[in-house]
Formats: C-alpha cells, structure tokens, sequence
C-alpha cells in the first residue's frame, strides 16, 4: 500500500506562523473537500482552533525539525503502510486513540509481510510488543478483537484513503 503525500509543511496552517525547531506539530491525515488525500500540520497549541476538514484518517504529534539541504525530497513523499505505521506508532509520539483501529490494522499487514516480528504481550496483556525488524525499534500496540466488524470498518478507512479495490469485470460472453 503506497500513498503520495506533501513532506511535513514549514509553517502552521492555522495561524500561518512558521515552526521553529522543537514545536509540537500536529500532523492530520486528511480527505480534502476535492476527494484527494492531503496532510495539514498545526501547530499543537492553535489544534483546538483549527477547522478541520470533515474527514480525518488519523493525526500524530511530533517535534519539529527542518529538512536537511541533502535530504531527498522524492523519498520523503512516498508514504508506505510501513512509515504510517511507524509515525502513528512511535513511542516518542503522544498516543491517539483514534488512531488504535488504523495502527492495529497496519501492524497485522506488517507482520504478515515480516516487517515486524511479535514479540509478545505488556505484563498487564493490554498491549502487544512488535518489533521492527529494520530498525529494530518496540511498539506497544493496543490488543483488539479482529473481528469482521473490525475489517469492515478499516475497509472503509482504508477505501477512503487509498481508493476502494478495483473489482475485476467479468468477460462478455459472445453468442455463436
């Protein structure tokens, strides 16, 4: 799963000041009103005053840094099920539980495609240790039911943000 997004902006989109190394920004992973996938950072003390668009995917908190001068831009654009995964479940990051459905959901794709290996339950079993295999880094992730509810309503997160699933047509039978 590939999504094409905006690298993190350089200034607020809610008071149009620009970030400083160390703010808090709040990223949102939004629907825009044209239907397109759009990112809008915030600054986290103008959040609360920000007009969000009526549809948001999922939102993390994070200190900003400006981009280097050799770092690639290109890179930076292409976003994976692997680095949604590992923003929205950074352990840096400040927790969202709205976010727990998407981290969930992304955590089984990963591990299925052995980018992260299980490693285990919390000592209170309310949280499951994933190990990224490249860098080796633990996340604790909040252990769900994975129900057909559950896959039912991430299918519709998921539609919404990278597309529902092209349905294969069924060829045309041709009468002799």
């Amino acid at each position: 799963m590939e999504l094409t997004l905006h690298p993190s902006a350089k200034t607020c989109r809610a008071c149009g000041r620009e970030f400083a190394e160390g703010d808090r920004v709040v990223s949102h992973l939004v629907r825009e009103a044209t239907g397109e996938v759009g990112r809008h950072d915030v600054l986290a003390s103008e959040d609360a005053a920000y007009t969000k668009p009526s549809f948001v995917f999922c939102s993390w908190t994070v200190s900003y840094k400006a981009r280097r001068a050799d770092e690639n831009p290109g890179r930076t654009l292409k976003l994976t099920a692997e680095n949604l995964f590992v923003t929205l479940g950074d352990p840096a990051a400040e927790p969202n539980p709205a976010n727990t459905p998407m981290l969930q959901f992304l955590a089984l794709l990963l591990e299925r495609k052995r980018l992260l290996r299980p490693r285990g339950l919390t000592t209170d079993g309310e949280r499951q240790i994933f190990e990224h295999v490249r860098s080796h880094q633990l996340y604790e992730i909040p252990v769900g039911t994975l129900d057909a509810e559950f896959f039912i309503r991430i299918q519709g997160q998921l539609d919404l943000l990278v597309g529902p699933a092209k349905t294969a047509t069924e060829p045309v039978a041709t009468g002799v």
